[in-house]
């Protein structure tokens, strides 16, 4: 395993990804664009447009996307990280590089819960989840993207604690209810506090998952209000339908769609969401490394499915996995527009699909094949280990 982030260009750099046959924005508002070349300098999207109308004189990358389609890099909202690449719960090594290779260029933990002896005191828990937010902002396995830190909460900790944490960098809670605290009132004081300093909080919904954790009923998600309902299909067991409607209904927050979940109670969740106007509310996470194992392909896995099962356009899909969350998240990545972060994925049909192009294939609920992943304008990868191959396969001019 690799112990430090690959190192970058140290001086200014300019892509240009031309010959574009399909550009993906990640926008749910506009999730196709009218263009075929982005241009980014020094890690952001400076122009989006027809060839003939940016400039890319000067550029020390080009890629000729050959016709395939682009998309920004795919969010897995909802991750267990522990120490660099490896993962105690299945013994694997390179498991974030993995998800490299399947789009993933950003990852959120719900909290670094598998770590073998987690502390479950105050002073122990605040110092992992410190300790993972400055590891993960320091080692970017493959250049991925991973905001971790999310301390699980406990029932003696106190609103200083709160303070202490946010002071010290730490922007995300572990999902309520994988810690001692399982009831609403005390879920919501403490979600409060959080929240006034400025960290985001999730909560675990469902049946218990591994040791220590608990049901999660519409109950106690309700009253705790936190701002993403995690894993809102199982995490692995969902709540009752009746439940999961009582939820949708109940509050306004983020519904996290999961890969290691019900797969019928996903589907049941995306069609309240459109019944009630609030696609932008579903986010999609894998919640790996779990006892169901890694999936480099989950996100992947998830838009195929929502888009062939759940009726829904492939392009709206995949915003379920970028723009979606990173508005949610507060993410500089996640939407093709200027100002943004140069982190794309270059995808298309898989060879011999029945669907006659990218995004029929993926309704017809085929996996796209990923000829490169490129985080803050640095080419990652070019063919993916792990997908199919594509019909079509961009290349570096230079």
């Amino acid at each position: 395993m690799a112990h430090d982030a690959p190192s970058g260009p140290t001086g200014p750099t300019k892509l240009v990804i031309r010959n574009i046959g399909l550009l993906l924005s990640g926008d749910l508002e506009k999730p196709i664009l009218d263009a075929d070349t982005i241009v980014a300098e020094n890690g952001r999207i400076t122009a989006i447009g027809r060839l003939k109308d940016v400039d890319v004189e000067g550029a020390t990358t080009t890629v000729d996307a050959n016709g395939a389609a682009v998309t920004p890099g795919l969010i897995d909202s909802h991750v267990h990280p522990v120490a660099g690449d490896w993962t105690p719960r299945q013994q694997q090594l390179n498991w974030i590089d993995s998800f490299l290779h399947g789009g993933v260029t950003t990852m959120i933990s719900a909290g670094e819960v598998h770590y073998p002896g987690r502390p479950r005191d105050v002073v122990g828990l605040k110092a992992l989840a410190i300790t993972a937010q400055r590891t993960f902002t320091a080692f970017r396995p493959g250049g991925v993207k991973i905001h971790a830190g999310a301390p699980v909460i406990e029932h003696e900790m106190v609103e200083e604690d709160f303070k202490e944490l946010a002071a010290a960098g730490v922007k995300l809670l572990g999902e309520v209810g994988l810690g001692g605290v399982k009831d609403g009132p005390t879920a919501r004081k403490m979600v409060g506090w959080a929240r006034k300093y400025g960290i985001q909080s999730t909560i675990h919904t469902g049946g218990p998952s591994i040791p220590g954790s608990g049901l999660i009923d519409k109950d106690v998600v309700l009253e705790a209000d936190t701002d993403v309902v995690g894993h809102i299909n199982g995490g692995h067991t969902a709540l009752p339908d009746n439940q999961i409607r009582c939820i949708c209904e109940g509050c306004k927050r983020g519904l996290e769609l999961v890969h290691n979940g019900n797969e019928r109670s996903a589907l049941y969740t995306l069609r309240i969401a459109k019944e009630m106007g609030d696609l932008h509310r579903v986010i999609l996470g894998t919640d790996a490394p779990a006892g169901s194992g890694v999936q480099p392909l989950g996100i992947l896995r998830m838009v195929s499915l929502l888009s062939s099962l759940g009726d829904l356009p492939a392009e709206q899909a995949f915003c379920l996995a970028t723009g979606n969350t990173a508005r949610m998240r507060a993410l500089d990545t996640g939407l093709i527009e200027v100002g943004r972060a140069a982190d794309f994925v270059i995808m298309d049909t898989a060879q011999h699909s029945a669907g006659k192009n990218l995004l029929e294939s993926v309704q017809l609920g085929d996996l796209p094949g990923i000829g490169m992943t490129i985080i803050d304008g640095i080419v990652r990868t070019e063919r993916s280990r792990n997908t199919p191959p594509a019909t079509r396969v961009p290349f570096l001019v230079k």
